[in-house]
C-alpha cells in the first residue's frame, strides 16, 4: 500500500474517510499483534500506519471543521 497524500484524502467524502480509518485501525491492530509474537516481517509499516491514520483523522477533523462553520 503507498502512501496517501493529504491532497488525495481531502478529495474523499467523509463516509469514504471513515471506511479507510476503519481498515487502518485494524491493520495497525494487525501489525502490532504480530509484533508481540514476534511475526512481523517489516516493522516499518507499523510507522506508516499510524502516521496514516493521523492523516486521514486530521482531514476528518478539517472536513468536519468545515462544515460546522459553514452551518
Amino acid at each position: 500500500m503507498a502512501v496517501v497524500k493529504a491532497e488525495e484524502l481531502r478529495s474523499k467524502s467523509q463516509d469514504e474517510l471513515k471506511t479507510q480509518l476503519t481498515s487502518l485501525k485494524k491493520e495497525a491492530f494487525n501489525l502490532r499483534f504480530q509484533g508481540a509474537t514476534g511475526q512481523l516481517e517489516n516493522p516499518a509499516r507499523m510507522r506508516l500506519v499510524r502516521r496514516e491514520i493521523a492523516r486521514v483523522k486530521t482531514v476528518l477533523a478539517q472536513k468536519s471543521n468545515a462544515t460546522s462553520i459553514q452551518e
